[in-house]
Parts: C-alpha cells; structure tokens; sequence
C-alpha cells in the first residue's frame, strides 16, 4: 500500500531530475515542505526503535530504492550507500559495527546501468573522478578483505552471518545472486591516509 502511495504521488510533484527549470530554491523549499509534512507524521505515530537485522550495501544511485527493493516499508534495514556500491575501510567497519548490533544477513549490491561503472571505463571521466574510479576497480578486493576480517569471518563461519551479493537490474529491481571469482585481478586495496 505505501509503494502504491509512493507511486500515485510521482506523477503530482515537480521534485525530480525530469524538471531541469526548477531552481536550486525551488528544490530547497520542496525539500523543507516534504520534511514539514514527514515530521508531522512523525510526531503523530513515533517510529519504534528496532535495531535491522539485515544490512545492505548499495549503489547511491536515486533509481535504487531499497524502500520498494525489500518491501521495506518501517526501515527495519540499515543501509549504507556509496558511488557503485565500492567499499573504503569507513564502510567495512560500519558493515562490522552493524553485525556487532545484531545483522544477521548483509547484502552486497551493483546495479545496471551504474554511472560510476561507467565512469571506470570511460578514459575521460577515469581522469576526472580518479578516486571513485579506484574505488570501483578495487571493488572485488574489498569485498574479499571485508570477508577475511576476524569478526565476519567468524561469524560466517559459525553460521551466524549469511553475507549475499546481488545485481539489482535498475529498471525492474529484480535482483540476481552475484558471485565473485575464486581469484580477482581487482588492485589491492591502498590504505587511506588520514585526512
């Protein structure tokens, strides 16, 4: 029911990338208006306090919408989302952070027709956008060196922790298992330097 509100909505308001003559203010006022509207429910039925027991990594790309993904309507999901769904060591720790309260099953995502895939294997925009680009192409590796922490891989191994990698086809949101090759060719994971 709350997807087909969702839905019946999109067609009335003027708060997407379809309109390019909106304004900055115009998008700023709306987004005071939604979150008006929003807190007013809120006030009226207060959220309960759950703590997920699934958490997902996912594209930041709009056309994503874990809400309609899982059916997730009470936000009983942690999510966590990044340019082609790639993990720096900030998002390794909040994916273990989230296990440590209680996640049972995280999902890994890619999405079709992802820009920052594309951006990875377009010459200009590598250059351009060069540190999301290494992320993406250190993807894989990440995802295998977030595996071999001591905390989920033990958990895993206990049986305690389910971790599953999905492709999102962006136009429909049916979901696919994806799963990586014994051995990648994805670069090692650089450190990061404190800022």
């Amino acid at each position: 029911m709350a997807n087909a509100a969702y839905r019946m909505q999109d067609h009335l308001v003027e708060y997407d990338l379809e309109h390019h003559d909106i304004t900055p203010e115009q998008v700023w006022s709306e987004f005071k208006l939604q979150n008006q509207l929003a807190s007013k429910v809120r006030e009226t039925f207060p959220r309960r306090t759950v703590h997920p027991v699934v958490a997902m990594l996912v594209c930041m790309d709009a056309r994503i919408d874990t809400n309609e993904l899982v059916g997730d309507t009470r936000h009983n999901y942690y999510i966590v989302r990044t340019a082609g769904s790639a993990m720096s060591l900030k998002e390794e720790e909040m994916l273990e952070l989230s296990v440590a309260n209680g996640v049972k099953v995280l999902i890994l995502t890619r999405h079709s027709d992802c820009a920052a895939e594309k951006a990875a294997k377009d010459p200009e925009l590598r250059a351009r956008y060069p540190a999301m680009v290494a992320a993406v192409d250190e993807r894989d590796a990440r995802i295998v060196e977030f595996l071999a922490r001591p905390v989920i891989a033990e958990r895993i191994r206990a049986g305690a922790l389910l971790v599953k990698q999905l492709d999102i086809d962006t136009a429909t949101e049916k979901v696919a298992e994806h799963t990586l090759a014994p051995t990648t060719s994805a670069p090692a994971p650089q450190a990061e330097q404190p800022h």
